[in-house]
């Protein structure tokens, strides 16, 4: 079964780069690039006309730089991921970004499968990481769990446990048996106990407090 087509804009200020991206991506099945951004402010715009699955961000960009715009995105275009694909992989930068709403996080020492299946994932309401940025994501947490005490349901910590395991929303709501609004409902339920703001934080805390395999 073909995977389904994910509408791609390219935004990274440096043209070399932006242009062979944009050429990369043309390679890859079931990703359409649909326009290329030379910063953020460019970006929103593209998105704001509409037929945009993806974005996929650089960091660093005049105008305006890669997290305002995800920032921006994310609010006004809920149903947009972002990927940030960046040369820049320190905690600061990670942070940033996770906080404005990236949904992955790559390098660009990404390769073109890495990136494609980066792109699917992410448009299908998964979180991805480079390596290196998931070693990051769980260097600081506590090999022993920590005690809990946020009043989570039974049903709660078993959808958090698959948030931890990359599931998707529908793919938990087929992994439960249960619709995907009743997914949505628990998800926001269960952020609000933990006090996540993204599915990154949450996949955390699920490591912290040994909910996670």
């Amino acid at each position: 079964m073909p995977e389904q087509l994910v509408r791609v804009v390219v935004a990274d200020d440096q043209q070399v780069v932006r242009e062979g991206l944009v050429a990369l991506l043309g390679l890859i099945d079931g990703v359409e690039v649909v326009g290329a951004a030379a910063n953020g402010v460019q970006a929103i715009e593209l998105v704001a006309g509409g037929n945009v699955d993806v974005v996929l961000m650089d960091l660093r960009m005049p105008v305006l730089d890669g997290v305002k715009a995800t920032a921006r995105i994310t609010a006004e275009h809920p149903k947009v991921a972002v990927l940030v694909l960046t040369t820049y992989a320190d905690d600061e930068s990670i942070a940033l970004a996770l906080r404005a709403g990236a949904r992955g996080y790559l390098t660009k020492d990404a390769g073109r499968v890495e990136i494609g299946a980066a792109l699917h994932a992410t448009a299908a309401g998964q979180s991805t990481f480079d390596p290196e940025v998931s070693r990051k994501l769980v260097a600081g947490l506590n090999p022993t769990p920590i005690p809990r005490t946020d009043g989570l349901t039974a049903r709660e910590s078993e959808v958090l446990k698959l948030i931890a395991q990359g599931l998707s929303n529908p793919e938990i709501a087929e992994h439960l048996f249960i619709g995907e609004t009743t997914v949505k409902t628990h998800i926001n339920n269960t952020f609000a106990k933990i006090g996540a703001r993204h599915r990154a934080e949450a996949v955390r805390y699920a490591y912290r407090h040994g909910l996670a395999d």
